[in-house]
């Protein structure tokens, strides 16, 4: 079948230049319902990507900043007492819109990163008891700078498995960087981009990438690369069962992208280390990265005949 997401793709790139890999897996992971961490150095397009992908999509769209005083409050929002209707009503916060970018998530203290866990897993808020239902779609786009900066608080376990994919995107290439020398960067380009796709439409691909089939045996591959990471030396731990979920999500987004309504060994291979990387961790204290030793062990564990 031909992928309706070509286009897009088309689009985001005109942006984002040089990075048609990470590009790729954001859209995926939109439309696998789940949620992108980007951590990379400032200035590099983390920003810039999730706006563009705001406007391509046609989404509402809301930039939460993440500084160390901000409060639960500035992102869910609060009860504020009416003096002329004497109660208090809830205000919403800019968690409530349908793509949020949490800039610096972790300049952020851990009290506020909560926040969002709510929010992420079950697509909803509550507050002082009374709970209220986020948009649909719900994506939330979060950005961080490394973790040995300063100001910077690291994410626990618990908000890093929230999150779908974790990408990089890096210095792009010398040619393209010139380019944005010369003053045709991402944002000089935003204003052309064009909404390709409206709310049916997005939620009813996100619907046919959930019907995708994926066979026993791939269902197996699966599992033999997770029960690979439980049995590693190299990892603290392995993958859980929610990270087994999240990699077929993904995979089959993947092979949706690609124009194709079945799963292949492939698609597993492509989105497992943007699925696992922020879920292991590694015990090694070689220079050899997670990232190294999970391109490792999928090498290492052979598909299911």
């Amino acid at each position: 079948m031909n992928s309706p997401i070509l286009p897009v793709l088309e689009q985001l790139n005109k942006v984002v230049l040089g990075k048609s890999f990470q590009v790729k897996l954001a859209v995926v992971c939109l439309l696998a319902r789940g949620h992108l961490l980007i951590e990379d150095l400032p200035g590099m397009g983390k920003t810039t990507l999730g706006q563009a992908m705001a406007k391509v999509f046609g989404l509402d769209f809301q930039r939460i900043q993440f500084t160390s005083d901000i409060l639960p409050a500035d992102i869910v929002g609060a009860n504020i007492f009416d003096r002329e209707k004497s109660t208090f009503e809830f205000h919403p916060g800019p968690v409530f819109s349908q793509l949020v970018l949490a800039d610096e998530i972790n300049r952020a203290t851990p009290k506020a990163q909560s926040a969002l866990l709510e929010a992420m897993e079950e697509q909803q808020v509550t507050v002082e008891g009374n709970t209220y239902e986020l948009p649909n779609p719900f994506f939330v786009i979060a950005t961080q700078n490394p973790t040995h900066q300063i100001g910077t608080y690291p994410l626990p376990e618990s908000q890093l498995d929230r999150f779908l994919f974790k990408i990089n995107l890096g210095y792009p290439d010398p040619d393209l960087e010139k380019i944005l020398l010369k003053g045709e960067s991402g944002r000089t380009k935003m204003s052309s981009l064009e909404s390709l796709l409206d709310l049916d439409t997005l939620k009813d691909l996100q619907l046919k990438v959930s019907k995708l089939t994926v066979t026993e045996h791939l269902l197996q591959y699966v599992m033999d690369l997770i029960l690979a990471t439980r049995q590693s030396p190299d990892f603290a731990h392995g993958l859980s069962p929610r990270a087994g979920l999240a990699i077929v999500s993904a995979a089959k987004a993947w092979a949706f992208v690609d124009g194709r309504d079945y799963v292949l060994p492939e698609d597993i291979q492509q989105v497992f280390v943007a699925s696992a990387r922020h879920r292991l961790q590694s015990v090694k204290t070689s220079s050899t990265s997670t990232i190294e030793l999970i391109e490792e062990l999928i090498n290492d564990t052979p598909v299911p005949a």
